[in-house]
Formats: C-alpha cells, structure tokens, sequence
C-alpha cells in the first residue's frame, strides 16, 4: 500500500488506529493531509467513504467525544 492516500484532491499520510482500539474490528482510523484536514474512515473499510473534518471541527469533534456527547444512555 502507498504510504499515501489521496481522497477528493487531498492526499493524507498514513492513517492510523485508535489508541482506544480493542482489537474488536469497531475501529476508527484517522489521517491527516498537508493543508491539516482530518479523515476519519472505519478501519474494516479503508477504500470506503471517509469523513472529513476542518482541524477546528476535528478539534470540537474530539471535545464532543471527550465529554460524552455521543455516549448511549445505561
């Protein structure tokens, strides 16, 4: 594989895995292109869609996560 993916004219280094990754395939991997757009793609799918992010919307993105925006109620 390249050392290099490029997505809608943007070419992102490497992904990489959650650090939080449990080895049970629900991971998320994220890259990073030079102008400092952040994608995030399901590591089960990496030619599959991405979601990319502005690095303030990544930044808030990470805040929300933090903070247990998206958790599920017990």
């Amino acid at each position: 594989m390249s050392p290099y993916i490029s997505f809608s004219g943007r070419v992102y280094r490497l992904f990489r895995k959650s650090s939080k990754s449990t080895g049970t395939g629900n991971c998320v991997e994220i890259g990073v292109a030079d102008d400092g757009t952040v994608a995030i793609r399901d590591s089960k799918d990496p030619t599959g869609p991405v979601l990319e992010l502005t690095p303030s919307a990544f930044g808030q993105f990470l805040v929300a996560i933090r903070t247990g925006v998206f958790d599920h109620p017990q």
